[in-house]
């Protein structure tokens, strides 16, 4: 059937073939994401004739990331979360993020109580509550309003 089609397709003219285009370009032009620079994760690039290091052709998330590395620090948490209590409304447990978005997998209470089930945490939501073991957490936004991650 499907031979068929795609014959049926390249025998028709030109203007009767339906238009293909990639959703990468339509995105990127309506996302706003061109143009949002931090100084600090833009590099001016290795120099002519030699191969660029890491540091030189990083830029964005990954530029900041090494300069961080560099000084000793590590940006990002990669350290699986401390879950020590089943999270209440009064009680939650506290998830420390720099997107007003964040994904965390709970495991249930006491840990790995049941397969993996991921919450979607939102700074705007009071708390977030896990369908399977009813853990609830919060978001404790830490980031800055000012940086545009695309």
């Amino acid at each position: 059937m499907f031979a068929l089609r795609s014959a049926a397709i390249r025998a028709a003219p030109l203007a009767a073939r339906p238009a293909v285009r990639p959703f990468s370009i339509l995105g990127a032009r309506l996302s706003g994401a061109v143009g949002h620079a931090n100084p600090s994760s833009v590099t001016p690039g290795g120099k002519a004739g030699e191969v660029p290091t890491d540091l030189e052709q990083a830029t964005g998330l990954e530029r900041i990331e090494l300069l961080a590395k560099l000084e000793g620090k590590e940006l990002f948490d990669m350290e699986p979360l401390q879950v020590t209590h089943l999270g209440t409304p009064k009680n939650p447990i506290v998830v420390e993020s720099h997107d007003p978005i964040r994904f965390v997998g709970c495991t249930g209470f006491p840990v790995e109580s049941h397969d993996v089930i991921w919450i979607n945490l939102d700074k705007s939501h009071e708390h977030d509550r896990c369908p399977e073991c009813g853990s609830v957490f919060t978001m404790n936004f830490v980031g800055s309003e000012d940086e545009h991650h695309h």
